[in-house]
């Protein structure tokens, strides 16, 4: 069963206009932040630490 199908027509009409208002903030280029290459590296956690066992306790290489 959808999840239309437990709505009524006007709170349908109601989600699909908050869809549609979403999907223009998103487009507006204005809006979308500029990441650099090392800020993407960042957020995939590229540069975090690496920590090893060393005797029994956990040591940052």
């Amino acid at each position: 069963m959808k999840f239309a199908d437990h709505l009524s027509k006007e709170h349908i009409q109601q989600f699909n206009q908050l869809r549609r208002i979403a999907v223009n903030i998103n487009e507006n280029p204005k809006n979308q932040e500029k990441l650099s290459r090392r800020d993407w590296e960042e957020l995939m956690g590229k540069h975090r630490d690496t920590y090893k066992r060393v005797n029994g306790a956990i040591r940052r290489k």
